[in-house]
């Protein structure tokens, strides 16, 4: 039996490579790979351990194991940047959100994986069939390129989550007609057609305070209409508000557009300064958090789980939590739709919104072994049946043959909204700056968000922040 194999002073897997002599013949015995993961703590990343322990076998033979490093969502970029940069080589793969592809490939952490899908057509073919926003949001760095990095774990999008016992309730129904002369929005396809408009509508409507009736009961504790990301932790600010800004027609630093694009007069521009006193509009219709800068996006699904709100736009990542009725309260009520969106001036919806979800990466420093079993594991990922049970079991599939298949919609509630969200994604930046780029907007946005600035001088100190951090790194010209 070998050692333990070692690389740059720490154990990455343990192999045993050990040569039989049987009877003249000459055998060699299973090798054990361990191949060692940080993902975030929630519910794609669960299922995932799951599905490889109770399924999963390596067409090699070897034996191989998937040490999961499960980290809390708040804590996780620091925990995964500080292993990274110490130099211990802790992981194999990582889960990794789209926008630290630069920072973590110029700093020579993920490995460029082109080669190894130029070698395997059937790989190949799958990474074809990827929808093209997360194929280029997950895989590619510089954005839109041809060098590939990462391949779908979780692909995610926001939807509306809402109670159908509320807005579905005929007296509701009626007296939300008499007020505004328009259908309260109650089935999915209804809640499909639904712009900003309504969607405050439905917040007005619904603030109700303990001791108010709510759909023929008396409430025990104040109740409301609406909710989003408004959160200064990490991008979840950002993540909603940047929605806003792409459907007014406005526009974030581009970095395809690297060096000509600008920051000043794109990021703070009057259509996007429109778009952002919309965001900010609606949040007096919301719980009071939403106004102290911590409305995340847990939180906010904690609200609705409570059934302390009529509507709640968040990931589908979230909504396995609220299925369950060990952790909801309204289990039994749910009705899904995609988001809210801006109606343009030929009635049709403008739904743009920031992509959510991850992808794999792999460790520059893996040896060859480790790269191919965790490819194999990552093909067996990607592959159609896989997919299904993913989508069946929670989670969500880029997968062109998996979300187009008929049977997708049956797995869940909210898959009924997953397609026809698809083509309307974006993402944001991937430039090993985005960290600096996202603490100071979302120390900005929170500025905003509880009152203390104004939605033109945020975008303006954003704009100036990022044209001049940005023309530093040579970046802008």
């Amino acid at each position: 039996m070998t050692a333990i194999t070692k690389l740059k002073g720490f154990a990455t897997a343990a192999s045993f490579a050990t040569v039989l002599m049987v009877g003249g013949a000459t055998y060699a015995a299973a090798e054990e790979v361990v191949l060692r993961m940080a993902v975030p703590d929630w519910p794609p990343t669960r299922i995932m351990k799951k599905f490889f322990d109770e399924q999963y076998k390596p067409p090699s033979g070897n034996k191989v194991t998937l040490d999961v490093d499960f980290i809390p969502w708040p804590d996780f970029y620091t925990r995964v940047n500080a292993s990274l940069t110490s130099g211990e080589q802790k992981y194999n793969m990582s889960v990794s959100d789209s926008q630290w592809l630069g920072a973590f490939v110029e700093g020579g952490y993920f490995r460029k994986v082109n080669d190894i899908i130029d070698a395997d057509p059937a790989l190949k073919a799958t990474m074809a069939e990827i929808h093209p926003a997360f194929y280029n949001a997950y895989s590619t760095y510089p954005y839109t390129s041809s060098n590939i990095y990462g391949f779908p774990q979780f692909p995610d999008v926001l939807v509306t989550y809402a109670r159908k016992d509320v807005i579905c309730n005929d007296e509701e129904q009626a007296a939300f007609k008499a007020k505004y002369n328009e259908k309260l929005p109650c089935t999915g396809e209804e809640l499909d057609n639904m712009d900003w408009g309504t969607f405050q509508k439905v917040g007005e409507f619904f603030m109700r305070k303990k001791g108010d009736k709510l759909a023929g009961q008396v409430l025990d504790d104040d109740f409301y209409g609406i909710a989003y990301q408004a959160g200064k932790g990490y991008d979840f600010s950002s993540m909603q508000i940047n929605g806003f800004i792409w459907q007014y027609g406005a526009n974030i630093w581009d970095e395809t557009k690297i060096p000509d694009g600008q920051a000043e007069g794109v990021v703070n521009s009057p259509l996007a300064v429109k778009a952002l006193d919309h965001y900010l509009s609606l949040l007096k219709y919301m719980p009071p958090v939403a106004k102290t800068g911590t409305m995340d996006i847990f939180k906010s699904d904690e609200l609705f789980r409570e059934g302390k709100l009529a509507m709640n736009i968040d990931w589908i990542g979230l909504g396995e939590a609220s299925l369950d009725p060990k952790t909801s309260k309204v289990s039994d009520k749910l009705v899904f739709g995609m988001t809210p969106g801006l109606r343009g001036a030929d009635g049709k919806l403008i739904r743009w919104n920031n992509l959510g979800g991850q992808p794999f990466v792999l460790m520059t420093w893996n040896t060859d072994l480790q790269n191919k079993e965790a490819m194999d594991f990552v093909k067996w990922w990607l592959s159609p049946a896989i997919q299904n049970q993913f989508a069946a079991g929670g989670g969500q599939s880029a997968v062109k043959s998996v979300y187009t298949d008929p049977k997708y919609v049956t797995y869940r509630p909210w898959n009924r909204a997953w397609a026809a969200s698809l083509d309307w994604q974006k993402d944001v930046w991937h430039v090993p700056q985005f960290f600096e780029l996202l603490t100071q907007q979302q120390d900005q946005f929170d500025l905003a968000i509880t009152g203390k600035q104004d939605a033109k001088t945020t975008l303006d100190n954003i704009a100036k922040f990022q044209q001049d951090l940005l023309k530093n790194a040579g970046l802008i010209k």
